[in-house]
């Protein structure tokens, strides 16, 4: 992670309903969920979400693929871990167990699970 990669991530993020796409997504789990799911979970006109999906998968947060006629949607679990790492690898003046040692946990995860 360096700090172009963090701040499209951020800045992605920074907005309410991708926001909420995003944290609903984490709930969700490795699995997914289709796009228009997301949409009406959310209470969010689908082609709005499809927006806003974008920039999340652009900004490396999520990633997509296609099963049939449907475009699922998940957290990107590795590059969320990436940016929690890259925000707090230098904190605290060396004293990492003040913001909890997320550079042990960042990459602790089944390959089948950390997509």
């Amino acid at each position: 992670m360096n700090d172009d990669s963090a701040i499209e991530a951020l800045s992605a993020l920074a907005h309410e309903d991708r926001l909420a796409a995003f944290r609903l997504l984490v709930r969700v789990g490795p699995d997914g969920m289709p796009s228009g799911e997301i949409a009406e979970a959310l209470s969010i006109p689908p082609t709005r979400m499809s927006f806003h999906l974008s920039a999340l998968e652009r900004a490396g947060l999520l990633r997509s693929w296609r099963a049939g006629r449907r475009i699922l949607y998940a957290a990107s679990y590795a590059d969320m871990r990436s940016l929690l790492v890259f925000l707090t690898e230098d904190c605290c003046s060396g004293k990492p167990e003040i913001c909890g040692d997320l550079s042990q946990i960042a990459f602790q995860c089944e390959p089948e699970t950390c997509r």
